[in-house]
């Protein structure tokens, strides 16, 4: 799961449905995509940071969860 990004979007008191419609997505998708069952394109990763306000760090979204789990075990 994405706990960064569900965080990051509650700190900014939007719901999905917000962020979703303002990325240009479906809900279903975005709910995917933070729930971590699904990658978002470059594009549409690009669109959801500058949404949430973190726009430097899209590619944060296009990174797995578990090559996450392996950056934080080689640290």
């Amino acid at each position: 799961m994405r706990e960064w990004l569900k965080k990051i979007r509650i700190a900014k008191a939007m719901s999905q449905t917000e962020v979703a419609a303002a990325s240009l997505i479906s809900v279903q998708f975005y709910n995917y995509i933070e729930n971590g069952s699904r990658r978002p394109s470059p594009d549409v990763a690009h669109r959801i940071a500058e949404v949430l306000g973190f726009g430097r760090a899209w590619y944060r979204l296009l990174e797995t969860e578990h090559n996450n789990r392996e950056k934080k075990i080689s640290c």
